[in-house]
């Protein structure tokens, strides 16, 4: 009788995460995003070669400016006015583009390295969601075969031994579930990384 009840019940706690419910090409990727391992920069800049303009991490302005766009801290508001400031001082065009070329490529090394973290944070979640819902289908038949077999082990139930099953059942099972409930924010953030690099491009560009 509670072999049914508890699949329906595990059922129901899987059907809470579509993501992890529902087959994928690849399962150790949760989000309903299509999955993109590291980003290119020619999906996002269309200014001057970023590899022509030497290494941004020289240019120690490009670079202090560079980061601080790319820190989520930093409203979009902001960016404007930290780009006029930056050329506002350099005369020579070609100058200014290469300079403003190193701050995005600064950019985009920076928020594609910390998307590149989060992407693997969320593979690293997903191998622990199955890994517990494979110890959870475990307990449940534990519990089960406590619960349906013969009327001399059924005694055990009401043993130490039986509580501490349905005990460390129920407790994962909670985790499990509270667990699927971030995972619709934590699949959100390479996409909202993704925006913000965007943002930046655009606005890097505006100015060169």
């Amino acid at each position: 009788m509670l072999r049914p009840l508890l699949a329906a019940t595990f059922g129901l706690a899987l059907a809470t995460l579509p993501a992890l419910a529902q087959p994928k090409p690849d399962p150790d990727w949760p989000c309903a995003q299509r999955k993109v391992p590291t980003l290119g920069y020619g999906s996002f800049w269309t200014g001057p070669d970023l590899m022509a303009v030497g290494e941004w991490g020289n240019d120690r302005e490009a670079a202090q400016l560079a980061r601080k766009l790319a820190s989520r801290r930093t409203e979009l508001s902001e960016v404007d006015g930290l780009l006029d400031d930056f050329v506002k001082d350099i005369k020579d065009k070609d100058e200014k583009d290469k300079r403003l070329t190193r701050v995005f490529a600064g950019v985009f090394e920076v928020i594609n390295g910390e998307r590149n973290t989060v992407v693997s944070g969320i593979i690293r979640y997903a191998q622990g969601q199955q890994r517990l819902a494979k110890r959870i289908r475990e307990e449940a038949d534990k519990v089960s075969e406590t619960r349906d077999g013969p009327a001399e082990d059924a005694t055990k139930v009401a043993t130490k031994e039986g509580t501490d099953l349905e005990t460390a059942f129920n407790w994962d099972r909670r985790i499990f579930d509270e667990r699927n409930k971030s995972v619709t924010y934590v699949c959100e953030v390479p996409t909202l990384l993704e925006q913000r690099l965007g943002d930046l491009a655009r606005k890097i560009q505006a100015k060169l």
